[in-house]
C-alpha cells in the first residue's frame, strides 16, 4: 500500500482545477447569452477531464498495483469536478450579491465517497446541508450542480436538508444514520457539516451503540442470505458478497459507531485491533480495491461481480503467472478467497471485543453476539482446559494449546460432541497457535483419532469441519488438504472452491447417514446402512480432491495420498485400500451413467469388471451422489439420480451372475410375453403383428412402462391415419420431460429433433432411438425441466413437441432458427475447451462408440448429429452430457449395413470431419441444444 505522501504526490496528476477553473470561466464568457450551449460546453469540458483522469488512474494502477491509492484518487477527482462545478454555479449562473443567513449551502460526501474512496462506476452520493430550511437559490445551485452531474452520466445519490432534519431523520432511519456518520466536508460552508457531525455524536450516537450493531449485523446476515450465502463461490460479487468489500465497511462502521475514531488507524490504540491485524484490514480492503477498480475499468460500468469472462483479465493486470497445475486466473481467485477469510477472521475479532467492551445488554442481540452480557463460566469435567461461556465453548487460559497441543484438535471434538458454538477468543488464540501443529502433532494417535471422529460424525461435522478450516487448522494438520484451501477451478460446473466442496460433502453424507435425505435419494438411503465400513467412505469423501491443482490426474494422485495418510488416521491396511479405490475410481460411475447406453451389456460388464464387489458399489455410489450434489445448487438433479440407480441395479445382476442365466432369444420372448398381458383388448392377430414391427434390441433395452406406451401410441397414430405423431410426459422426481416422436425413418431424424429442440430453446440430456422393421423411427428424447408447475411445464412440452413435428416437415428452416437462437445467447468467452473425438469399438459389442468433447453452446447437438449422418451413419443412442462448459455426448452408432466401423481410414475421416464442427465455436454463443 502506498503511503499517504506518495498518494498524495500523484493525486494533482489526474485533473488541475485551476485550469478546469479558467476553462469553466472562458465557457461563461462566450456563451453569456445562450444557457443551453453554456451548459453543452460544461459538461463536455467536465466529462472529458474525468475521462482524462481515469485514464491516469487506470495507468497508475496498472504501474503501482494499489487499489486504495486508485480508490483515493478517484475520490479527489470528482472533488476537484464538483468543487470546480460548485464555483461555477455560484459565480456565473446564480451569483448572491447580498446572502441571507439562509443562504448558505454546504456539500458532504457521504457513502463511500465520504470515506474517501471511489471506484470507477461508483455512485456519487452527496448531502446538500442547508442552515435552516431550503430557499430558492439553494434550490437552484443543487439543480444546477445535479443537471450537470446527471449529463456528465454519473449516478448521484443526493439529498437536501437542514441540520436539523439529519438529526432527526438519522434517529429513525438507519441508513440515513450510516451514511451521516461517514460524512466527509465537501465544499461550501463546510462549518456546517462540522455542526452537524457534533451534533449527531451528543443526540444520535451516544447510549445507541447495541442498536446499531444489532442494525448493522442483521444487515450484514441479509446480504449475505441474498446472497450465494457463502465466501467461497468461484463467481463472487467483491462489494456486497460475503468476504467482500461491504463487509469491511460494515467492520468500520460498527468501529467508528462504538469507539467514536474518525481514522481506521486509531482502532488499534483503541485496543480493537492489534498492529498486525490491522495491517491485515488495509491489506484486504487493498486487494479488494485494486480488484474492484480493475474490473471497472475492465467492463466500462459498475460491475461488482467477478465473472468468469472477466477473472482472467483481472489476473494478468494483478500480474498472475501460471504454475505447474494452477492457471494464472486459479492462482489470482485463491488469493482472492483466501482474502475473503481474512475478512471473516476481521468480523470475528470486531465480535469478540464488542463482546468484551459490552457487560451489559439485550435478548434482542442474543443473535449476533450472544449476548455482551458475562455469565459465570463452567469448566468442563472430561477437559478442565475448556469452559462453557454463554453457551459456547473457550478455554480456560491463553496457555492450554502450548501445554498440550492435542487441545488444537481436542477442542472442536468437544464443540462436535457436545453442539457448542465456538468463542471467537478462542478461535483468535487458534490461529495464534498454529505453530503448535508440526511433524509430531500430526503423527499423535490420539489426535488422529479425535480427527476422525469428527470427520465421521453425523452431528456438525460439516460445520466443525468449516470452522477448523477457517482458522487454518485443517490445512495445518492434513498438509494435502492445506494444498486446496481456497483453490479455485476455472470452469462453469463447479460453484465452489476445492476445500468448502468437499467439506460440503462431508455434510451431505452425514445427512444422508441421518436418514435426513430418503425422499431426494431413496437408493443411497437403502443402501447406506448397509455399508460395512463407513470410516472408509468418509475418508475418501474427504480426500476425493484433495489433489486437485496438481500436474497428474488428480484421482490417481489422490489415491497415492490415501495411502500415505490413512494408516496415519488409525485405518487398518483393508481400510487403506478400500478408501484409495474410492479415490481413484471416484469419478467412474457418474461418467458412465450419464454417457453410456446402460442398456447396453457391455457398459454393464465392463463396470462390474472395475468395482468387483457388491460393497464397493454401494459405497461408489453414495459417494458419487454426495460428491455430485456438493458441487453446487441445481447440479444434483433426479435425472442424474434416476442414471446412476439404473446403473446400480444392473451392475447388481451382473455382479450376482445375471443376465447370463438367461439367453438372449429367451429375454426377448418374456419381454414380449409381458406385453401382451397388458394389451387383453388388443385382437391376438394384431398383437403378433406388432411383435414382428421390432427388432430384439428394443425388447432388450425398453422397459415395460414404454413398452406399453409405445404400443398404444403407435396405434392410435395409425389409427387416425398419420405418419407424424409427438407425445410428451413429464416427471417432477426426475426434472425431465419426456418426448417421443414416431415418424417416417430416414438419417437426419434425430439432427432435425435436436435443431428443434435447440430453436425451442430446450436443452436434450438423453436420446433414446428406435428404428420399426416398416420404416419408421421410434425416438424418445429426455429435456430438462423448466417449471416446477405441472401446467407450465405441458405448455413448454406442447411447444418443443410442434417445433419438432415443424421440423420433420420443412416447415422449419433449422439452420436458420437454430442461428437465430445462437445470436440471441449470452456467451461467455473466458473458456477455451480443446475438442476431442474418440472412437472406440471396444465400449459395445454391437456399435461404434463415438465419444465427444468440448465447448459447449446452442445447436452444439443439432450440429454433430447433422454431421453424423452426412457420414452416412446410423445413431442407435445418444447421451448428452455437460459439466459447466464442456459438453460430453456419447452416440453408439453402426454403418449403413448395421456393422461396427472397423477400418482405419474410415475410422479417421469420421473423427476429423466430427471435429471440424467445433470450429463454428469461435462465432457461436455458449449453452447447450
Amino acid at each position: 500500500m502506498l503511503s499517504a505522501s506518495r498518494i498524495q504526490a500523484s493525486l494533482p496528476q489526474l485533473v488541475d482545477r485551476a485550469t478546469l477553473d479558467a476553462g469553466l470561466d472562458a465557457i461563461a464568457e462566450n456563451h453569456a447569452g445562450d444557457s443551453a450551449a453554456r451548459h453543452a460546453a460544461v459538461v463536455k469540458l467536465l466529462k472529458d477531464a474525468i475521462t482524462k483522469g481515469h485514464s491516469v488512474a487506470e495507468s497508475l494502477l496498472m504501474e503501482d498495483g494499489s487499489g486504495s491509492a486508485c480508490a483515493e484518487r478517484l475520490s479527489h477527482l470528482m472533488d476537484e469536478v464538483i468543487l470546480s462545478l460548485l464555483r461555477f454555479v455560484e459565480t456565473h449562473i446564480y451569483p448572491r450579491s447580498n446572502p441571507s443567513a439562509a443562504e448558505k449551502l454546504a456539500i458532504g460526501a457521504v457513502g463511500g465517497y465520504g470515506r474517501g474512496t471511489l471506484a470507477p462506476g461508483s455512485d456519487i452520493d452527496l448531502l446538500f446541508l442547508l442552515p435552516y430550511k431550503q430557499t430558492a437559490w439553494g434550490e437552484s445551485v443543487v439543480e444546477a450542480m445535479l443537471y450537470v452531474m446527471w449529463d456528465l452520466g454519473l449516478k448521484v445519490g443526493h439529498a437536501t436538508r437542514s441540520v436539523d432534519e439529519s438529526i432527526r431523520l438519522s434517529k429513525a432511519d438507519m441508513t440515513i444514520r450510516t451514511s451521516i456518520l461517514e460524512v466527509r466536508p465537501l465544499a461550501g460552508e463546510t462549518a456546517l457539516i462540522d455542526d452537524l457531525v457534533q451534533r449527531f455524536d451528543k443526540e444520535v450516537v451516544q447510549g445507541t451503540a447495541v442498536e446499531f450493531v444489532a442494525a448493522k449485523l442483521a444487515e450484514r446476515d441479509e446480504r449475505h442470505r441474498r446472497g450465494a450465502g457463502s465466501r467461497y463461490v468461484v463467481e463472487p460479487n467483491i462489494k456486497e458478497g460475503k468476504g467482500g468489500l461491504r463487509d469491511l465497511h460494515t467492520l468500520f462502521w460498527i468501529a467508528k459507531y462504538v469507539y467514536r475514531v474518525r481514522e481506521i488507524d486509531e482502532l488499534v490504540a483503541a485496543g480493537l485491533f492489534t498492529r498486525p491485524e490491522l495491517n491485515l484490514f488495509k491489506k484486504a480492503e487493498d486487494f479488494l480495491w485494486a480488484v474492484r477498480c480493475h474490473l471497472h475499468f475492465l467492463t466500462g460500468r459498475a460491475e461488482e461481480r467477478l465473472s468468469f469472462d472477466v477473472q482472467r483479465q483481472v489476473a494478468q493486470r494483478l500480474s498472475y503467472t501460471e504454475h505447474p497445475g494452477l492457471q494464472d486466473v486459479e492462482r489470482f481467485m485463491k488469493h482472492y478467497f483466501l482474502i475473503a477469510k481474512d475478512v471473516g477472521d476481521l468480523t470475528a475479532i470486531v465480535c469478540a471485543a464488542l463482546e468484551a467492551r459490552h457487560q451489559k445488554g439485550s435478548a434482542g442481540l442474543d443473535r449476533f453476539l450472544k449476548p455482551f452480557r458475562r455469565r459465570r463460566s463452567t469448566i468442563l469435567r472430561e477437559t478442565p482446559d475448556f469452559i462453557i461461556e454463554n453457551g459456547r465453548l473457550g478455554v480456560k487460559d491463553n496457555e492450554v494449546f502450548k501445554r498440550d497441543p492435542v487441545n488444537l484438535i481436542r477442542f472442536f471434538h468437544v464443540a462436535d460432541k457436545r453442539g457448542l458454538a465456538m468463542h471467537p477468543d478462542a478461535m483468535r488464540l487458534i490461529t495464534r497457535s498454529l505453530s503448535l501443529i508440526d511433524a509430531s502433532l500430526r503423527e499423535d494417535k490420539e489426535a488422529n483419532r479425535l480427527f476422525l471422529e469428527i470427520l465421521t460424525s453425523r452431528k456438525s461435522a460439516e460445520v466443525v469441519l468449516r470452522r477448523m478450516n477457517e482458522a487454518g487448522v485443517l490445512g495445518r494438520f492434513i498438509p494435502d488438504f492445506g494444498k486446496v484451501v481456497a483453490m479455485m477451478q476455472f470452469n462453469m460446473y463447479h460453484h465452489y472452491t476445492v476445500d468448502e466442496h468437499l467439506i460440503r460433502s462431508i455434510g451431505i453424507l452425514a445427512e444422508m447417514d441421518a436418514g435426513q435425505l430418503g425422499d431426494e435419494h431413496p437408493l443411497s438411503d437403502e443402501l447406506l446402512p448397509e455399508v460395512t465400513n463407513k470410516r472408509a467412505l468418509y475418508v475418501a469423501l474427504f480426500l476425493h480432491d484433495v489433489a486437485k491443482g496438481r500436474p497428474e490426474d488428480h484421482s490417481i494422485a489422490g489415491a497415492k495420498i490415501a495411502r500415505r495418510l490413512c494408516p496415519r488416521l488409525g485405518l487398518t491396511p483393508a481400510e487403506t485400500d478400500t478408501v484409495a479405490w474410492l479415490i481413484e475410481q471416484h469419478l467412474t460411475m457418474s461418467i458412465t451413467a450419464q454417457s453410456r447406453d446402460l442398456s447396453d451389456r457391455k457398459t454393464i460388464e465392463d463396470f462390474a469388471k472395475v468395482v468387483q464387489s457388491l460393497e464397493r458399489l454401494k459405497m461408489l455410489l453414495v459417494l458419487t451422489v454426495a460428491d455430485i450434489k456438493a458441487v453446487g445448487p441445481g447440479v444434483w438433479n433426479g435425472w442424474k439420480g434416476q442414471l446412476l440407480r439404473t446403473l446400480y441395479w444392473e451392475t447388481e445382476i451382473a455382479l450376482a451372475g445375471g443376465h447370463s442365466a438367461m439367453k438372449r432369444s429367451q429375454r426377448v420372448a418374456q419381454a414380449q410375453a409381458e406385453l401382451k398381458e397388458h394389451l387383453a383388448d388388443w385382437p391376438a392377430g394384431e398383437v403378433e403383428a406388432y411383435f414382428g414391427r421390432h427388432y430384439p434390441p428394443y425388447w432388450l433395452k425398453v422397459d415395460l412402462e414404454r413398452r406399453v406406451e409405445h404400443a398404444r401410441f403407435i396405434r392410435e397414430t395409425e389409427q387416425e391415419g398419420r405418419k407424424l405423431a409427438t407425445r410428451f410426459t413429464t416427471d417432477a422426481f426426475r426434472g425431465v420431460t419426456e418426448i417421443t416422436v414416431l415418424a417416417p425413418d430416414h438419417p437426419r431424424v434425430l439432427s432435425s429433433i435436436a435443431g428443434a429442440c435447440a430453436a425451442a430453446g430446450a436443452n436434450i440430456m438423453d436420446a433414446a432411438i428406435h428404428t420399426t422393421t416398416d420404416g419408421m423411427a421410434l425416438d424418445t428424447i429426455y429435456v430438462n425441466r423448466a417449471f416446477e408447475d405441472d401446467g407450465d411445464e405441458e405448455r413448454r412440452a406442447q411447444r418443443i413437441a410442434s417445433f419438432i413435428e415443424a421440423a420433420l416437415t420443412g416447415e422449419m428452416k433449422l439452420v436458420e432458427a437454430v442461428k437465430q437462437k445462437s445470436d440471441r445467447a449470452r456467451r461467455s468467452r473466458a473458456f477455451t475447451v480443446e475438442p476431442q473425438v474418440l472412437l472406440t469399438n471396444s465400449w459395445s459389442d454391437r456399435y461404434s462408440v463415438i465419444e465427444v468433447s468440448g465447448l459447449d453452446r446452442p445447436g452444439l447437438l443439432f450440429d454433430l448429429t447433422a454431421a453424423i449422418s452426412r457420414l452416412n451413419l446410423n445413431i442407435a443412442s445418444a447421451h448428452v452430457a455437460t459439466f459447466g462448459e464442456r459438453a460430453v455426448d456419447v452416440f453408439y452408432v453402426t454403418d449403413l449395413t448395421g456393422e461396427k466401423i472397423m477400418n482405419a481410414s474410415r475410422q479417421a475421416a469420421v473423427q476429423r470431419h466430427i471435429r471440424s464442427v467445433f470450429a463454428k465455436n469461435d462465432a457461436a454463443p455458449k449453452g447447450k441444444a
